[in-house]
């Protein structure tokens, strides 16, 4: 829905629209908002509505206030909301009081890089396969571990529990505008997956926020609890985030297979330096270091736990299998644009697809912990090139506390409980 101010503020008063709320992501993808009375919207698309900087991760060291300013292009009706004085979301630019964008927006950084990928001649389709687990609640409303069902991949009712919330879900997001494709039950008791459709990167983030919000809010309605945690249940399948996209031309005479091919090439030469803003926690590293994850830095046309995997029906559509639901999307999907980009400049080749056992080879692997990952970024500079220096110090800082507090935890069990289980 492409709206502008105008049709954003007339269907506000024809639609009997009461509340507005204003979404963004911190620095490590929490969903944060305000809400607003419809009343006073007008003056927030003008003016911005102030927030407390120092109380949100990642903007601590703005040193003062800062203001959203809603993009009337991303308003959706939340239809779980009452029907009556109905509820809407935009999402937010986040900027300083003189107008410059701070830092540690994220999404102005997707925004940014998805326009200079335009300006080369070409944009990217993002569509994403995301996986979570519905755990039951105790009698206080407090989340369980126990999981709403003991069913597999592909199990059918009654065995699989969730076929009906899933079904909610999709009906709920559809209405709010993303294009669900299929769902179904995956390998881990309680454990599910949602596949949606294809959308510019700046959308495709937009969709994966609002993916997420939907599904918390629908379990919550069931009595469940929604968790995005990569690993929450120790001996099970992690849940991962797979980010399904292709390239695609705007301009006139470029050999889009050559352009494909570079662009993967980009993205592998800089996958083991970029881990650590797709799989950001420790749990993350939970879930890549078991047997069935993703870990060679290869591409192939079959599974065999390569980063990316092309689809066997069409070459120019791309898999990228070592991100899970913990990640900042707006960064994420900027980082790998921006290493895509890379290798479309430099017309990086990429070896011939190879579906050989990865772990007969020399094949390179991904860091197997945040410690590595974090180092790995550290001296990169390809990223300090990519990221504000800032916001990029603020997270490897807050990263490095993460790992200390585990390793000084006598409980680890307890440590991911309180860190990820229910804020994930």
């Amino acid at each position: 829905m492409n709206q502008t101010i105008r049709e954003v503020l007339d269907f506000v008063e024809e639609n009997d629209v009461k509340f507005v709320k204003l979404t963004f992501c911190d620095t490590f993808g929490a969903i944060r908002n305000i809400s607003l009375l419809a009343s006073e919207l007008e003056y927030a698309f003008e003016k911005g509505v102030t927030i407390d900087a120092n109380a949100v991760a990642g903007m601590e060291y703005e040193n003062e206030d800062v203001r959203l300013f809603p993009d009337p292009s991303t308003i959706q009706v939340l239809p779980w909301r009452p029907q009556h004085g109905s509820v809407i979301r935009m999402y937010c630019h986040i900027k300083h009081n003189d107008g410059e964008f701070v830092q540690s927006d994220g999404r102005h950084l997707l925004e940014t890089t998805q326009k200079q990928l335009q300006e080369m001649g070409f944009d990217v389709a993002i569509g994403s396969d995301v996986e979570f687990y519905l755990f039951e609640l105790d009698d206080s409303g407090k989340p369980t571990h126990i999981p709403y069902d003991r069913a597999g991949y592909l199990d059918a009712a009654p065995l699989d529990k969730g076929e009906n919330v899933r079904r909610e879900i999709c009906f709920t997001i559809e209405k709010m505008g993303l294009k669900p494709l299929s769902s179904h039950h995956e390998k881990g008791p309680g454990q599910n997956e949602v596949k949606f459709r294809y959308n510019e990167a700046l959308s495709a983030a937009d969709d994966l926020i609002a993916f997420k919000t939907a599904v918390k809010s629908i379990a919550a309605s069931n009595g469940l609890h929604a968790s995005f945690m990569p690993k929450p249940i120790k001996d099970e399948e992690g849940s991962a985030l797979k980010i399904n996209f292709s390239l695609e031309q705007n301009t006139n005479g470029i050999d889009l297979d050559n352009a494909t091919e570079s662009f993967i090439a980009g993205i592998l030469n800089r996958a083991a330096e970029l881990t650590l803003f797709f799989s950001p926690t420790i749990n993350s590293f939970e879930r890549l270091a078991s047997e069935k994850s993703p870990k060679y830095i290869a591409c192939a046309k079959k599974k065999l736990h390569q980063v990316i995997r092309m689809s066997s029906s069409d070459k120019r559509v791309i898999h990228f299998n070592a991100a899970d639901p913990s990640c900042n999307p707006y960064i994420a999907y900027a980082l790998l644009l921006k290493a895509g980009a890379e290798g479309l400049k430099n017309n990086m080749k990429l070896p011939k697809y190879q579906d050989i056992d990865f772990s007969l080879t020399d094949c390179k692997t991904l860091p197997m912990s945040l410690q590595e990952a974090i180092e790995l970024a550290k001296n990169s500079s390809f990223i300090r090139d990519n990221i504000p220096k800032k916001h990029l110090d603020y997270f490897i800082e807050s990263k490095e506390k993460e790992l200390k507090e585990y390793e000084e935890c006598v409980d680890k069990d307890k440590f991911f409980e309180k860190r990820y289980f229910e804020k994930i």
